[in-house]
């Protein structure tokens, strides 16, 4: 066991202390984020194998609203988890894929799907990593259009000083 020497002054007490407070609260976000507290959530079960399928097509077509870069069922989100239920729950009920993906795009808008559609809304979604590369590549080509001009410019003109000394050289030879 580490044993700490506590000297009887009060300084190294306190600073025992902070040290002790310091190291818990270091610790205080791993704890919190250790995983799910409370009672775990049954699983979802299905008695159709043709509902399960669609029902796992949804959930990794759907996003998860906290997570943004997961579908359902990678994420472990709260909100994940009741969207997983909402869709087995209205599949149960004989929706089927288009009208569940409706419903969840007319409560959260597009950006619950994985694959927005092409709208007026999204255009800057689907064109604008299209645009930004076209535009890279334009003002990279006009850079090393005007380096190669500069270069050319540079090295053919002599003024008239480097002229004598080239002159200069090729008469002495």
């Amino acid at each position: 066991m580490l044993s700490i020497p506590v000297k009887k002054n009060g300084a190294s007490r306190v600073l025992v202390l902070n040290s002790i407070l310091f190291f818990m609260l270091c610790l205080l976000p791993l704890y919190l984020q250790a995983g799910p507290r409370g009672q775990p959530k049954e699983p979802i079960v299905f008695e159709n194998p043709q509902i399960e399928k669609d029902y796992l097509e949804l959930s990794e077509e759907l996003r998860c609203l906290v997570c943004q870069n997961q579908n359902l069922i990678d994420s472990n989100a709260e909100l994940a988890d009741d969207l997983r239920r909402e869709v087995a729950k209205m599949l149960k009920q004989g929706n089927n894929k288009e009208q569940v993906t409706e419903f969840m795009v007319e409560r959260y808008g597009d950006f619950v799907l994985y694959n927005p559609p092409f709208k007026v809304q999204t255009w800057l979604l689907w064109g604008g990593p299209f645009v930004l590369m076209f535009w890279g590549i334009f003002a990279l080509l006009q850079k090393v259009k005007a380096s190669k001009e500069e270069n050319s410019a540079d090295s053919s003109a002599l003024s008239e000083q480097e002229k004598a000394k080239l002159q200069a050289i090729l008469k002495n030879k």
